[in-house]
């Protein structure tokens, strides 16, 4: 699908990100709450806006390495609320990522948004593997990518730095003859 990708769910669209979603993003990317699930530190304003730029920048490559595109509530297309990610390691595979705003937690976005870009790498992208990363303890998370049909295939120890310290992942992946939206 050429640029600029949009992906309608239920509850969410996937869009690709505008310079104007900084101040969203860091709602995101700056809360603690947030990122001590992720693979990073909380981030400055100065790095929200790197961020935007290179998503920007790499949604136009050709061709391109990850799709990464702003969630935003169903009607409200120009409020960021979180973030959904595929990027392409290895040979039809895709590593999947997400986050949302701690104050949007609890309203199915992170499912819709999950739910909508697995079925767009393995509809429109040609994925044969989709993968996930996860903290161990963020079982919120866990049960999401489980509600999913993702399988559990093991724990990869010392994964990401992050807050300080090494943290394992649980690596979690389904594959497309498996795939039930």
């Amino acid at each position: 699908m050429p640029y600029p990708v949009r992906l309608s769910g239920d509850k969410v669209l996937l869009r690709e990100f505008v310079p104007a979603d900084v101040d969203d993003v860091l709602a995101v990317i700056g809360d603690d709450r947030v990122t001590a699930s992720l693979s990073f530190d909380s981030r400055s304003r100065d790095e929200a806006v790197a961020m935007v730029e290179g998503a920007v920048s790499r949604a136009q490559q050709e061709p391109r390495t990850e799709y990464y595109l702003a969630v935003a509530p169903q009607g409200e297309e120009n409020r960021v609320v979180g973030f959904a990610r595929i990027g392409f390691a290895g040979v039809q595979a895709g590593k999947l990522g997400y986050a949302i705003a701690a104050e949007h937690w609890g309203r199915g976005y992170a499912t819709d948004a999950a739910r909508t870009m697995v079925s767009y790498g393995f509809a429109e992208l040609g994925l044969h593997r989709i993968s996930a990363a996860i903290g161990p303890a963020n079982t919120a998370s866990i049960a999401l990518v489980e509600r999913l049909g993702f399988v559990r295939e093991g724990v990869l120890r010392d994964h990401v730095h992050t807050n300080g310290a090494w943290r394992d992942s649980v690596l979690y992946s389904v594959l497309a003859h498996e795939w039930r939206p």
